[in-house]
């Protein structure tokens, strides 16, 4: 798909084919389709992210609460987005030994508990052992702190969905 392609579409149809790259916040991508014609991925996103950063707090969020804990209850229930499915496979998140399954549900409770959201990481960028190692040095920064970098992290994965999207 080329941006000529991308900047062609109507309103509708733009949400229908980008609409996933947030999970389950397409209202992102309806606001970025606002700031269209983009010149290439990289105006795309740029786009994206000056949504986020108008939202506010509140809105931001809502949308780091739309993510679901990693190896959590939407992934026993068969409940997660096709995206994160396939993302938490990747990293192999599926095939998880007791011990392991246990460590992550006692830092995906602590983390909530603590910040007020879940966990979230690029899972596609690192390993279930990386994403244990981060669970637990993230643990220890301020919710500011771990605010922005859950932010980070989304625009981690929207960049590697959004590749997928156009090829």
């Amino acid at each position: 798909m080329t941006f000529d392609d991308v900047n062609a579409l109507s309103a509708s149809d733009f949400a229908a084919k980008f609409g996933h790259l947030f999970e389950h916040s397409p209202w992102v991508i309806e606001a970025a389709a606002l700031h269209r014609p983009f010149a290439d991925k990289h105006a795309m996103l740029d786009a994206f992210a000056s949504v986020l950063e108008g939202a506010g707090d509140d809105r931001r969020l809502a949308l780091l609460r739309a993510h679901p804990e990693l190896a959590g209850k939407a992934a026993i229930d068969r409940s997660l987005t096709k995206e994160s499915t396939a993302e938490q496979a990747s990293a192999g998140l599926d095939r998880l030994t007791e011990e392991e399954f246990k460590l992550f549900h006692e830092r995906n409770a602590a983390y909530a508990q603590k910040f007020g959201f879940p966990f979230v990481i690029c899972v596609r960028l690192t390993t279930k052992i990386g994403i244990l190692e981060a669970m637990r040095t993230r643990l220890g920064s301020t919710r500011d702190v771990e605010f922005q970098a859950a932010l980070g992290e989304v625009m981690k994965i929207v960049d590697l969905r959004l590749e997928e999207a156009l090829q």
